[in-house]
């Protein structure tokens, strides 16, 4: 049984790429491109601007620039919660329906591959999270190493384990999680939900990536920096002071937060902290770019837009004007 399958029909339009690929200046620039024939509200595709709290590690857009556009599935939930593609794909395809109702276009922004993936191709039904199963294998992982975990994985359901690193343990926990709840691996949940959607039609889909892998990782250094210079560290020792969160929550599984949780953990301070926290969040962020690139390559509707190019907001402006006449055309007349 699909659950949560989009619409054969996305009205919208979507504009993705790895972190740091420059996507939110892309997105302000097309809403001010489209501004006089419709206006744009954004909806967020990125699984942790969701949680409160969490501003500077999660880059998330400033007050000013969400004051110009509207923007949607941000700062909505507290980082106790979780947040699963379904309730996305829920929120996302009601939002799209309001945003239309209003004569509005909704840009649907974000790197989270998952997320779209699950609104093109819909969700096949998943057994739900299993608190003793997840403490079992958190025992395994203390005892043993999730890397050793991640050999399992690969042995149970190798399609999975193929893109996730040894040290993802979120993504790995619960792949064994299905793994021992279902007896079916995680892979076959997604094979199921894509060959069902092979009549749906998938929405126009700007993807923004790098000719030159190195530009991008020079940008994800740059950035991460600025995040410790604006107070990375202090927002994660806030989160820690409130009393009611802890480093396996999904929340603090978000790179950034859990380098700088584990530094904390550590006992280190000053120099030595920043020091640690720099090495660790940059690889850590330059291995999550990777996976969404790898993600962004197995959707073949992908308008590709080079983002380490000269001309790539105007190259993502002049994609998303083209894609939004072609929208407006094909649009069904209303009755009078």
């Amino acid at each position: 049984m699909i659950v949560a399958a989009p619409s054969r029909a996305l009205r919208c339009l979507c504009l993705a790429g790895p972190t740091a690929a420059g996507k939110t200046a892309a997105a302000l620039a097309i809403a001010d491109a489209l501004r006089k024939e419709k206006p744009v509200e954004i909806v967020s595709v990125d699984s942790a601007l969701v949680y409160r709290g969490m501003d500077i590690g999660t880059a998330k857009p400033s007050a000013a620039e969400r004051a110009a556009v509207p923007h949607h599935l941000i700062d909505i939930i507290e980082p106790t919660q979780a947040y699963s593609a379904a309730q996305f794909v829920d929120d996302a395809q009601r939002l799209i329906d309001e945003i239309a109702a209003r004569g509005h276009l909704p840009l649907l922004v974000g790197g989270t591959m998952l997320y779209f993936k699950a609104l093109f191709d819909g969700i096949d039904a998943m057994p739900a999270a299993d608190p003793a199963v997840r403490a079992g294998l958190d025992a395994r992982a203390a005892r043993d190493g999730w890397p050793a975990l991640h050999a399992e994985l690969a042995r149970v359901d190798p399609l999975t384990a193929a893109r996730l690193p040894p040290t993802d343990s979120q993504r790995i926990q619960r792949a064994l999680e299905v793994w021992q709840l279902s007896g079916q691996p995680l892979s076959s949940f997604h094979v199921r939900a894509a060959r069902d959607s092979s009549e749906r039609t998938s929405p126009p889909l700007i993807s923004l990536e790098p000719n030159d892998r190195a530009w991008l990782h020079r940008r994800i250094g740059e950035r991460f920096d600025a995040m410790l210079a604006a107070g990375l560290v202090d927002e994660v020792r806030s989160l820690r002071e409130r009393g009611d969160l802890h480093a396996e929550l999904p929340s603090m599984r978000c790179v950034g937060y859990r380098q700088v949780w584990q530094a904390l953990d550590a006992g280190l301070a000053g120099n030595a902290l920043l020091d640690a926290v720099r090495e660790t969040g940059r690889a850590a962020t330059r291995q999550l770019a990777k996976r969404q690139i790898t993600w962004l390559r197995s959707m073949p509707q992908r308008e590709v837009i080079a983002c380490d190019a000269d001309d790539a907001l105007e190259a993502a402006v002049t994609a998303a004007l083209a894609q939004a006449r072609l929208l407006a055309a094909s649009a069904p007349s209303r009755p009078n």
